[in-house]
């Protein structure tokens, strides 16, 4: 049997949601197992607001990257802080403790990227924006 794939995902089509641990950012996943078949990835985009976004926390077992489209942010991990803009990436390990906040006046719009896949589960789903 032939397994199903989505292949093309638009941001307007995604339901966004907030994530549990961050203040003021709203998620749409992109490519996952449930939104388009892929078993070993999972890719958001992620929209935060002037000082809001990851609370600490980690990952269990799952490594996160996340590469910054436009905006400003700091984030820290391992003992390290450093501040983000457009173009930069930034890797946090599994079960690492990590924040990230957004500081530049827009918007921060980030993709952020886990495998295995994370699938979080509880949060606020919103209707469409």
């Amino acid at each position: 049997m032939t397994k199903k794939y989505k292949f093309f995902v638009k941001e307007s089509e995604v339901t966004p949601y907030s994530p549990a641990n961050h203040t003021r950012t709203v998620n749409r996943r992109l490519i996952g197992p449930k939104e388009t078949g892929s078993e070993n990835l999972e890719v958001l985009l992620g929209v935060v607001s002037r000082s809001n976004g990851a609370l600490p926390h980690s990952h269990p077992g799952i490594d996160q990257v996340c590469y910054m489209i436009a905006g400003r942010a700091v984030a820290e991990v391992g003992g390290e802080r450093s501040e983000l803009g457009p173009g930069d990436a930034c890797f946090f390990p599994a079960d690492m403790p990590h924040t990230f906040t957004a500081v530049s006046e827009e918007p921060v719009r980030i993709l952020v990227i886990y495998t295995p896949p994370y699938g979080e589960k509880g949060a606020v789903t919103h209707a469409s924006t």
